[in-house]
């Protein structure tokens, strides 16, 4: 490929030297005082000279730009190669120039995205403190259908900011690893109590059939995965009972939560967990943000979860998680 381009951009110069020799052949043709044998010996020794020096040329002229084809990520490695000629500084100026401002630019914007992720940070955590007083003032309600209503409205609001707080964090999510014995009775517990009033409220109930209930994992994200899970099956389900089941499988821990829900369109279900899609079926649902299945894919992959989905349209959804063996977590443990 570099030869190619090599003799693509030193044509004129070929075809230059090449005419001459084609002419000084056919003036000796002309002229017949003049040795034609002795001028055709002359012209291959030049000829043979062009090639030697062209290869040699070739070697020195294109180093430079080999290298320069041959950029990966690492640009300061790159540039540490000095450049052998006037054009070549040229470039390596140019060069260099126009990477130390994309750089500076880089910098620049990764500031005002940290400095943009504490503001929204710090935002969701004000936010947090009335929206605990808020709760506590509906639990003082009497009035039962009131008091529901607000509870699922709070719930709503506290699932919103609960999705925002993670996805905040997942760009840096192995800093916010920390690996764990846990028991899933306890996380399963816990979630299924704080959505207890809106299950209530839609008459669904759980079934939990827990044969292992140990798992290596990350407390905050498992939870946060299951959660979403959970409320994608309380919110398309109706008058019905989610069964959550765990058990052993060739030395992995497995667990499924399987709903009577609406289902998922077979031609929805490859795209079920990319940023921001919600369904094809249902469009004109604007609760949706197409983010908590796309985050509870991003938390897996870091946890090395299996995340496997099958599910029948009106029938109902069962989601998968596939736990890694103890020791592919020799890595993450350590972090």
């Amino acid at each position: 490929m570099m030869l190619k381009a090599f003799l693509k951009e030193r044509r004129s110069w070929i075809l230059f030297f090449l005419s001459l020799q084609v002419l000084i052949l056919f003036v000796a043709f002309l002229d017949t005082t003049i040795p034609f044998a002795s001028l055709f010996y002359i012209v291959l020794l030049s000829i043979l000279c062009m090639v030697v020096f062209l290869f040699f040329r070739y070697r020195k002229e294109t180093a430079y730009y080999q290298r320069l084809s041959e950029w990966d990520e690492n640009i300061d490695h790159q540039m540490r190669i000095a450049p052998s000629s006037p054009f070549e500084q040229l470039v390596h100026h140019a060069t260099s120039e126009q990477i130390a401002r994309y750089r500076q630019l880089a910098a620049d914007q990764q500031v005002a995205l940290e400095e943009e992720k504490d503001e929204l940070l710090a935002w969701i955590h004000e936010v947090k403190t009335p929206l605990t007083a808020m709760h506590l003032m509906i639990d003082r309600i009497t009035e039962q259908p009131l008091q529901s209503n607000l509870t699922y409205e709070w719930l709503r609001i506290h699932l919103l900011l609960d999705a925002q707080l993670h996805q905040s964090r997942i760009r840096h999510i192995e800093n916010d690893l920390y690996i764990e014995k846990l028991d899933l009775q306890s996380i399963l517990t816990k979630e299924i109590k704080a959505l207890q009033s809106w299950c209530m409220q839609k008459g669904i109930g759980f079934d939990l059939a827990l044969e292992e209930r140990d798992v290596l994992s990350d407390t905050k994200w498992l939870s946060f995965m299951i959660r979403q899970v959970l409320t994608n099956a309380v919110k398309y389900s109706r008058s019905s009972d989610i069964v959550i089941k765990s058990s052993r499988m060739e030395e992995r821990i497995v667990l499924t939560i399987t709903d009577q829900g609406r289902g998922i369109s077979p031609r929805d279900m490859p795209r079920i967990f990319d940023k921001g899609f919600t369904s094809t079926r249902h469009h004109n649902d604007t609760a949706s943000t197409g983010m908590g299945l796309y985050l509870t894919k991003k938390g897996a992959d870091a946890l090395q979860i299996t995340i496997k989905v099958n599910s029948t349209l009106d029938l109902g959804t069962t989601f998968i998680f596939v736990f890694p063996k103890k020791n592919d977590f020799v890595h993450l443990a350590s972090m």
